[in-house]
């Protein structure tokens, strides 16, 4: 597992981002006041925009469904990518160089010296010289090879493949030509190292691209086409900086608009299972790249289905659909085919979803399917599925002949640990019910033999004990956390009420972070600093403010803004940009999660105001309102406190000259307004 990209690095890429430009690719924004847009949430269904985005602080909230966050919480949610594979795009698409950090201290460098984006180029690139070549004389072998399983040009210009000339050069030359270096080339993954030097991995082979979740060529399939060729039948990319085959599944970009709207994704066994299923109309197809279904291929589904830690999310409703989602694996009916479906079971503990087997009787994969019967005998086999539970169940009892004493007692001492396992207290309560009548015996007596299994053995599968498969990549476990902890799924930010603008006193308050989080230039001088959070009559309210007061208030902003200064070499509003978005930063990775919505929210709350001059003596006449409160409160406190001092008392001759402070202070704010 690479070491954790470095704090500075996840900085700059945050400052490089213009989270307007990012959000802009995924939702059309238009002027919402100064310094602000808004536009239709992307994170749920509405018809009046209450997605909001403040770019001089680098945040976005919605109103409506509570989403909120920096331009890597967007890019996160939006793509369903962890925390370091969302600063990882965003480096790339930025130009910025990552480093990383190993057990903590000192930098990983790349052996080649060799970025994941100059990677990511030269994979595009060579999807293109692929592409190109499939329509060449030399290609009509692949042609042929695609026509024969049904696949037109059309399809093949859906899905992006090519054709790998039967050259040792072909492609080197063709990159090299494109001003990539020898490093650069044998990082790719593109070329295998000889005596003489590099040359083409792929060669004389139809050629399938395989993009992440982002769309972009993170590596290459590649079958055979003549039997001369002595190398495997298929044949990947090796493992790169942007090619993980066991945190790859071919088809996803494709699928993942398919598979978060259905709440269903179908794994299948080849590319052209992929190819058949979304040409049948199952769009949420995807496939493993060369290896088995494991835990990092969980992580990506349990991403794009929102799937629940829950186990009760995933019990079946009327409508025959799992509430929590389905993940639908099909297999060939062969021996190799239930020890897949058996490896896949050993993955479902990480699901909350319900998961199901899709085994077409004859043998035929999906592919075979849509050549010989069309689009519907696919989505048929789909829709066939059977729970993996009593798929694995049935396998195990196959195993023993049930027709005796022995064979059933055998055969329920391995079935047993199985439904053991089921997290789903109302489905283990089932599928012993349905074990017993399977096996032939009392079903108190099967219950007990689960029972005893369940207490006696370890739970190994991914996950166990916290319904979370492990964490690859070092994700982050709350926002603004950076990296590290255990977060399969991309945090949701925890909605937030704010109180009712009715309330006269909640909404000074409300404006009053409004202005301090968004106009913190505008507010020096007017005393703030003797503010305490107390003044705020809001629980989350003072709680924020608490935290701004940690961090060292305006005098912090004050120090950030000099730094910005010196950084850029000029002042004026570049610099303010720059020190209001390290001040909303340096906020954020203080507070836990429920205030990260909280702050998200107000940094992105629209101003009354458009002229900037206007903007600033509102911020200023909005404080001076919340100081004057707060002074009165403090003032109401030390008479009482008078009240119940005697006059002979020592202290009452301090508490009487901190009256007078107070007083004096009022009414100067009084004259000043």
């Amino acid at each position: 597992m690479a070491g954790l990209i470095r704090r500075e690095d996840i900085d700059q890429v945050r400052e490089r981002a213009r989270i307007d430009e990012i959000v802009g690719e995924q939702v059309s924004l238009r002027p919402a006041g100064v310094g602000a847009l808004k536009g239709l949430c992307p994170f749920h269904d509405e018809r009046t925009p209450s997605f909001h985005v403040r770019p001089a602080q680098g945040y976005y909230h919605c109103f409506g469904c509570g989403e909120g966050g920096d331009v890597i919480n967007f890019v996160e949610n939006i793509h369903h990518l962890s925390f370091t594979e969302a600063v990882q795009y965003l480096a790339d698409k930025t130009g910025v160089t990552l480093h990383y950090e190993e057990n903590g201290t000192g930098n990983r460098k790349d052996p080649n010296h060799v970025s994941r984006a100059r990677i990511i180029e030269a994979n595009r690139n060579a999807a293109q010289f692929f592409r190109s070549q499939l329509g060449s004389k030399e290609g009509e072998l692949a042609r042929n090879f695609l026509s024969a399983r049904g696949f037109d040009w059309d399809a093949t210009a859906k899905f992006s493949l090519g054709y790998a000339p039967n050259s040792w050069d072909s492609l080197l030359v063709y990159l090299r030509k494109r001003g990539f270096t020898e490093p650069e080339l044998a990082a790719s993954g593109l070329f295998s190292k000889g005596q003489r030097g590099l040359y083409d991995r792929f060669r004389g082979r139809v050629i399938w691209p395989i993009c992440g979740l982002t769309g972009e060529v993170v590596g290459f399939g590649a079958r055979r086409l003549s039997e001369e060729d002595k190398g495997p039948k298929y044949l990947n990319t090796p493992e790169t900086a942007a090619y993980k085959k066991s945190q790859v599944l071919y088809g996803i970009e494709m699928a993942k608009k398919a598979i978060s709207k259905e709440r269903r994704i179908v794994v299948v066994e080849g590319y052209t299972d992929v190819m058949a299923a979304h040409l049948s109309g199952v769009e949420c197809a995807v496939a493993t790249c060369g290896t088995a279904f494991s835990a990092g291929h969980v992580q990506i589904v349990r991403r794009l289905l929102g799937d629940s830690a829950d186990p009760a999310a995933g019990v079946l409703l009327s409508s025959g659909k799992a509430r929590g989602g389905e993940v639908i694996f099909t297999f060939d009916g062969d021996a190799a085919g239930q020890k897949a479906a058996l490896h896949a079971f050993g993955e479902d503990q990480a699901f909350a979803s319900q998961t199901f087997v899709a085994i077409e009787p004859s043998g035929k994969d999906p592919c075979d399917l849509w050549q010989e019967q069309g689009g519907s005998a696919v989505r048929a086999l789909v829709d066939s599925r059977r729970p993996l539970f009593e798929f694995v169940l049935r396998t195990i009892l196959k195993a023993y002949n049930l027709d005796t004493s022995e064979g059933r007692v055998n055969g329920l001492r391995a079935a047993a640990p199985v439904v053991s396992r089921i997290r789903d207290v109302a489905l283990r309560s089932e599928y012993t019910r349905r074990l017993a009548g399977w096996v032939g015996m009392p079903e108190g007596e099967v219950r007990q033999i689960v029972h005893n299994a369940s207490r006696a053995q370890t739970r190994t599968v991914p996950g166990a004990g916290n319904g979370l498969a492990a964490d690859p990549y070092g994700a982050r476990g709350t926002a603004g956390a950076g990296q590290g902890g255990n977060s399969a799924v991309p945090d949701a930010r925890a909605a937030i009420t704010l109180p009712d603008n009715s309330d006269p006193v909640a909404n000074l308050e409300r404006r009053a972070l409004e202005c301090l989080l968004q106009l913190p230039a505008s507010l020096f001088g007017l005393g703030i600093e003797t503010v305490s959070p107390t003044a705020f009559r809001v629980p989350m309210f003072s709680a924020l403010f608490s935290a701004v007061s940690s961090l060292g208030g305006l005098e912090k902003y004050a120090e950030l803004w000099r730094g910005a200064e010196d950084e850029l070499g000029l002042q004026g509003k570049p610099a303010v940009i720059l020190a209001n978005k390290r001040w909303i930063e340096l906020l954020n990775a203080q507070v836990g999660q429920q205030l990260q919505s909280l702050l998200s929210a107000l940094v992105v709350s629209p101003l009354p105001q458009d002229d900037p001059k206007r903007l600033n003596d509102y911020a200023r006449g909005v404080w001076e309102a919340m100081i004057r409160g707060d002074l009165s409160r403090q003032i109401a406190e030390i008479k009482a406190r008078l009240q119940r001092c005697d006059p002979q008392d020592q202290q009452y001759q301090q508490i009487f000259s901190e009256l007078m402070r107070l007083e004096n202070t009022r009414r100067k704010l009084q004259e000043r307004k």
